[in-house]
């Protein structure tokens, strides 16, 4: 079968997340919208639908049957789909859910009911509720590493998953309010204390002592510490040092220096305003709980301290001892005094200093999304 994610419009609603892919690439709950597809259907081609210059990297591919990319999937409705029949589309009440050919046709939906990301801020508000559900889906028929007896689990044993070559010494276990997933060759050290649910992908790691209050979701390769709540890394990512980040999403290679914080609560317990690309503006929302959110290759310095609902955009330098702005367009270097442009030419050698730790650099496609989005921060 043949499939691709439509952005269906959103696009610009989940950046900066989305400024460096697709919707249905991000990552949230365990896994990443194609991989969800590609679990429930091994033999399936995945590509996407979103805007051009992301094009390269992110192909769609022809003759595909379209698929809503905020829709997470569920048995009912991978079966829905598979039957779907020619020229005909599929909803959920008025919520579109895919189509073949014209679509003119159109039928309702009528299995479980699905969960739909209708906002940036749904990556962490409806993370438990995924990561369930994705602990269930790529845990089925699988056994689990025996947990060593240095730890103390709290809770249900079935709760807890860990992959071949994950390591947990030492720490506090706690899987009563959601489950615990350890990937393959990732290490939670000692003294961390966590409260499910928890999806550590990967290689990822967290640090010595880390204090997690779920749900939480750190993607491959990911470093933390300090104190984290309800927040989503993408990859690469670094928090490695003591200081609190919660109800927050960060992006792929971002690092945060030692001891950021980032506020998540107004002192006035009212719902946040937080800027929106979709608006060009800041918005009120209906949500009391918003840390930061930054776009991939962003980086901070020691004891950056972020205000409630703070929209970071892509390969943005921030530094100072006072607030920055709420929103930091891409491509930004400073702090509270002030901002540059951050040269392009500057960012891309600073991007590729980093993932060359990893043996990795950008590549042709991801250095043209560089140049497209450095042009378009000139408009903002």
């Amino acid at each position: 079968m043949k499939i691709n994610l439509d952005d269906c419009g959103l696009h610009l609603r989940f950046a900066p997340l989305t400024l460096t892919r697709p919707l249905g690439n991000l990552r949230f709950g365990i896994l990443t919208n194609d991989e969800r597809w590609k679990t429930f259907l091994p033999e399936a081609e995945i590509g996407f639908i979103s805007e051009e210059y992301l094009s390269k990297k992110f192909g769609r591919i022809s003759d595909a049957t379209r698929v809503n990319a905020s829709i997470i999937p569920n048995e009912d409705i991978v079966a829905s789909i598979l039957h779907l029949g020619e020229n005909t589309s599929l909803f959920w009440n008025d919520l579109f859910i895919a189509s073949n050919g014209d679509g003119n046709v159109k039928v309702q939906f009528t299995g479980e009911e699905p969960i739909h990301l209708n906002q940036r801020w749904h990556l962490y508000q409806k993370n438990g509720t995924i990561l369930e559900q994705d602990f269930k889906l790529i845990t089925a028929g699988k056994k689990s590493q025996k947990l060593s007896d240095t730890n103390i689990l709290i809770g249900p044993l079935n709760q807890l998953f860990l992959e071949e070559g994950a390591v947990v010494e030492g720490s506090i276990l706690n899987t009563t309010n959601g489950p615990i997933y350890v990937g393959k060759d990732a290490e939670i050290m000692e003294g961390s204390v966590v409260r499910g649910g928890l999806a550590l992908k990967e290689h990822a790691a967290l640090k010595l002592s880390t204090k997690v209050y779920g749900p939480c979701t750190l993607g491959p390769h990911c470093k933390v510490g300090g104190e984290i709540n309800n927040v989503t890394f993408q990859a690469y990512s670094n928090k490695g040092h003591d200081g609190f980040l919660g109800n927050a999403s960060i992006g792929e290679w971002c690092n945060l220096g030692a001891d950021t914080n980032s506020s998540n609560l107004k002192n006035n317990y009212g719902n946040v305003s937080t800027y929106s690309y979709e608006q060009k503006a800041e918005i009120k929302t209906d949500v009391q709980f918003m840390g930061v959110c930054m776009g991939d290759h962003s980086k901070c310095s020691i004891n950056t301290m972020f205000n409630t609902a703070t929209v970071v955009g892509v390969s943005c330098n921030i530094f100072g001892s006072d607030f920055p702005p709420k929103f930091i367009p891409s491509f930004s270097w400073g702090g509270s005094e002030g901002f540059v442009k951050f040269k392009l030419e500057k960012a891309i050698e600073y991007s590729n200093n980093m993932m060359n730790r990893r043996g990795l650099n950008l590549t042709p496609e991801e250095i043209e999304i560089f140049e497209h989005l450095e042009n378009q921060s000139k408009n903002i």
